[in-house]
């Protein structure tokens, strides 16, 4: 059996971390996938042993065993065991019984072999045949959607074409800016009969100009007049759906922050919760006073 070593087929160092191993995967089936090379079997080949690779890489036991036994790393166990109790074989050099007699093994014969052979006599080469119809998962897609904000206040469906097919998905309220949800088997068709891929959805939110969102909870500005400010008094204000009246209280000074349980976004996938909205009140000061007002502020000033 020919021997592939996983670390060029993936282009990454024998020392690269899973985070390397991950993108360099993701990189090069994207190149290779058969969708994006339709009737290229050098691409399909290569890709099978992209697959082959990431599946044994990615996965730190099968990684371990790879590295201390290369191409025979599936039957390390069973080398082990040889090594630890002499392995049998019949005198007619295939493995098992023969006319009551058995040959032993030392594990002084393997040291420093290619185990290929060994593994062969004892499990009829079926790591090669195995990888040969092994099934392997198709492509990850990823795509982005671009909505308002006012189109995740509320849980709802879309209609996406993906690859020429129409996929009904579901959008939770409360998904944030930047944010990916997943949509299992919507990716990739997968190679011998392996399973399809996942959909990686990237939200993009075009923000409300109105307000500035953290999570759940909203954060607006309200000016208020320097009369209403002093004296107190109503002002109405925007929440996200509607309008509520405020009761500004006496003194107010600029910066006060009031905030409005419930009156936030939705907390995402956890229905009939919300955030809640925080208000600063911004004290506009009169300028370009008229005589009588400027009159009318000194003596204001001297009663204090």
């Amino acid at each position: 059996m020919e021997f592939i070593d996983y670390y060029k087929v993936l282009s990454v160092d024998r020392s690269a971390t899973q985070a390397d191993i991950k993108k360099a995967y993701r990189k090069l089936a994207r190149k290779y996938h058969p969708d994006t090379n339709p009737n290229d079997t050098e691409a399909q080949k290569k890709f099978q042993q992209i697959n082959e690779a990431n599946e044994v890489l990615s996965d730190p036991e099968k990684r371990k065993k790879y590295d201390e036994y290369g191409k025979d790393w599936e039957h390390a166990e069973a080398y082990e065991e040889a090594k630890k109790q002499g392995a049998y074989q019949g005198g007619s050099g295939q493995g098992g019984f023969d006319g009551g007699h058995y040959q032993r093994y030392s594990s002084a014969d393997f040291e420093g072999s290619d185990f290929s052979d060994f593994f062969n006599s004892m499990f009829g080469g079926a790591g090669s045949s195995g990888r040969r119809s092994a099934k392997f998962r198709g492509q990850d897609y990823n795509a982005a959607l671009q909505l308002a904000e006012k189109d995740v206040y509320t849980t709802q469906k879309q209609i996406l074409t993906v690859n020429g097919k129409k996929i009904r998905i579901t959008i939770p309220a409360g998904v944030e800016n930047g944010q990916t949800i997943k949509i299992k088997g919507h990716g990739g068709e997968g190679i011998n009969g392996g399973p399809q891929g996942d959909l990686y959805i990237t939200f993009n939110i075009t923000p409300d100009v109105r307000f500035k969102r953290h999570g759940a909870d909203l954060y607006t500005e309200q000016t208020i007049d320097l009369y209403t400010a002093v004296l107190g008094g109503d002002v109405i204000v925007d929440t996200f759906t509607d309008k509520v009246k405020l009761k500004v209280k006496e003194g107010t000074q600029n910066g006060t922050r009031v905030r409005l349980k419930g009156k936030g976004f939705p907390v995402y996938k956890k229905e009939g919760h919300f955030g809640d909205l925080y208000i600063t009140y911004k004290v506009d000061i009169p300028s370009g006073l008229s005589p009588e007002q400027r009159e009318l502020f000194t003596k204001l000033s001297k009663l204090a």
